[in-house]
């Protein structure tokens, strides 16, 4: 949730600022898509027809801009992780899940990374989206090591971070596009138990 966000659920917005805000948010969606989201806040404020003033009221920082951008994109792996977790194999699941994660983070250049380096800072608005996603990916994977399909030291966290390391890397080579299911794959291998 953003700092504007925040603030609108304790006391309404005007409507003039409810415009900015929005006028905003699909200036930094078409932004981050087109240039990655390392775009330039100051064009997002520009082409919103607001002054970096008013962006960073609704958006004090490129984090809370970039968690306010995903979220219909969060509410939708979410939804996707709970219609997984009655699955019949949940190792199968959990797979179909950490590509789903695999593919919203290839959608945006630069959001990978950004997603790293989130984890790591838990004042960041970014890290705090990706709380609700670990904690469904988890139920996923608690699933999966309690099938036995799933080696009991692998946390969550880890698969995350190699989700976007997956993802990062499929960025760095675009003429691959088979590479992000290829690195995937060889990190499933790795999870499963050792068999005597």
């Amino acid at each position: 949730m953003t700092t504007s966000t925040t603030a609108a659920s304790a006391r309404p917005m005007r409507a003039d600022a409810r415009r900015n805000y929005e006028r905003l948010l699909g200036e930094a969606r078409t932004a981050f898509a087109e240039h990655g989201t390392d775009a330039s806040l100051e064009e997002i404020a520009r082409r919103s027809g607001v002054g970096i003033g008013t962006l960073y009221r609704h958006f004090p920082t490129r984090h809370a801009m970039m968690n306010a951008v995903f979220q219909d994109a969060l509410a939708s792996l979410l939804e996707r992780s709970r219609e997984l977790a009655g699955a019949d194999r949940p190792c199968t699941a959990l797979v179909e899940w950490l590509r789903a994660i695999i593919t919203h983070a290839g959608e945006y250049r630069g959001l990978s990374r950004a997603l790293m380096s989130a984890s790591h800072d838990r004042s960041s608005a970014l890290s705090q989206s990706c709380v609700p996603l670990r904690e469904a990916g988890n139920e996923l994977l608690v699933r999966a090591q309690e099938s036995g399909a799933v080696r009991p030291d692998v946390s969550i966290a880890d698969l995350m971070q190699l989700t976007n390391a997956i993802a990062l890397a499929a960025e760095q080579t675009p003429d691959d596009p088979e590479l992000a299911d290829r690195l995937l794959l060889l990190t499933l291998k790795g999870l499963r138990p050792d068999r005597p």
